[in-house]
């Protein structure tokens, strides 16, 4: 299942804008996260673990649970798009087109052709 997130389609990356359509950050389709400067702020490796620019780890992607550097448990992603806090309360949702809504629905961003576990730990999880 990784493997094909990790597959964003083309040799391109694929861009994470704010609510106003803004470029914030993009996702290559090696995992590699670099900010709006193209500055590499992080990665996503195909085994799941979630490394800073520095290579160093600050997280893991266990299936649809989203965990800390000490293993703990941030959050899930369900199967719907539904991101939930490690107490299961909804954080918010990334739609089938790639918009992110937060908990009371207002539009936080566009993540158009990101999987949505990656679109998650980069708006949820605070991870970038």
């Amino acid at each position: 299942m990784l493997a094909m997130m990790l597959c964003l389609g083309g040799a391109e990356a694929q861009t994470i804008r704010n609510a106003n359509n803004s470029t914030l950050a993009t996702i290559e389709r090696d995992g590699t996260v670099r900010n709006s400067n193209n500055s590499t702020v992080g990665k996503i490796n195909g085994n799941g673990d979630i490394r800073d620019s520095n290579n160093r780890l600050i997280g893991k992607l266990d299936g649809n649970t989203v965990r800390n550097s000490n293993n703990s448990v941030l959050g899930r992603i369900d199967s719907d798009g539904t991101v939930r806090n490690s107490n299961n309360s909804v954080l918010g949702r990334i739609d089938s087109s790639g918009t992110v809504r937060d908990a009371n629905n207002s539009v936080m961003g566009y993540a158009k052709g990101v999987p949505v576990k990656y679109a998650a730990i980069y708006f949820f999880f605070n991870m970038f």
